[in-house]
């Protein structure tokens, strides 16, 4: 039974649950190295949420939790802290030996915003919080770089693309490409036509606590902890971006 302490803040929670599950599991990838990637998927998404949901009521026990696969009985409506996880966010790239843009995904929500947040990025090590906010890069010199999705990149990105005359990064997992604005290796993430909300509360929360701009394609918040947790689209881009890109996508 996996353990968190009590007396952690909710932002420090938040990073000791992703970190964990994501060593959790980078140790069952290598377990499974040799099994059907089917597999790897089934068990990389079950395992981590196990391990979350267990500690998650251990150190949380008043909490809701919408957590992707899980049955949602609308309970944690009537809650005012509600922690959203995504346990393997990028499964298929998860399932694929030496692909590194996956991720776990743990935020909570409380008091009508997102509240705490963490993106573990656990093949590259890397750990993203809310708190301490990130500290976005200066660009670098070149063409615009716009993150989208590898297998189902939208319309509107070639769109966006061309208006800035940017270069479109394929990459999995929503929290990859979303840490990939913070970092500054893009300058932009774009989507539309599918997510829920587990796949983009953690990483607008570390996105919007480092200083980037986060909102739906017609520039509206986005809103978690809704009846519906079905939330399609969103552009994570750098603040100079975002009146041009939003000038496109809200059309």
């Amino acid at each position: 039974m996996p353990s968190s302490s009590p007396i952690l803040a909710d932002g420090e929670l938040a990073g000791d649950l992703a970190r964990r599950a994501g060593d959790l599991l980078v140790t069952l990838r290598a377990d499974l190295a040799g099994a059907d990637a089917g597999l790897r998927r089934d068990e990389g998404d079950r395992r981590s949420a196990e391990f979350i949901l267990a500690a998650l009521a251990l150190a949380r026990p008043g909490d809701a939790v919408l957590v992707e696969d899980a049955v949602d009985d609308g309970r944690r409506l009537g809650n005012d802290r509600v922690w959203i996880v995504d346990p393997l966010d990028g499964t298929r790239e998860f399932g694929e030996q030496g692909r590194e843009d996956w991720a776990v995904h743990v935020a909570l929500w409380s008091g009508g915003r997102l509240a705490a947040g963490a993106v573990a990025l656990p093949a590259s090590g890397m750990l993203f919080l809310a708190d301490p906010r990130q500290t976005v890069p200066a660009r670098r010199a070149g063409r615009w770089r716009i993150a989208a999705s590898r297998t189902r990149a939208p319309a509107i990105v070639g769109e966006v693309a061309r208006a800035l005359g940017a270069e479109i990064v394929a990459m999995g997992s929503a929290g990859a490409k979303a840490m990939a604005v913070v970092t500054g290796q893009v300058d932009a993430y774009i989507h539309a036509g599918g997510q829920y909300e587990w796949d983009s509360a953690a990483p607008v929360a570390v996105a919007s606590a480092a200083g980037l701009h986060a909102s739906r394609l017609d520039g509206s918040p986005l809103v978690y902890n809704r009846p519906d947790a079905w939330l399609p689209d969103l552009v994570v881009c750098r603040t100079e971006l975002a009146a041009t890109i939003l000038g496109i996508t809200a059309a």
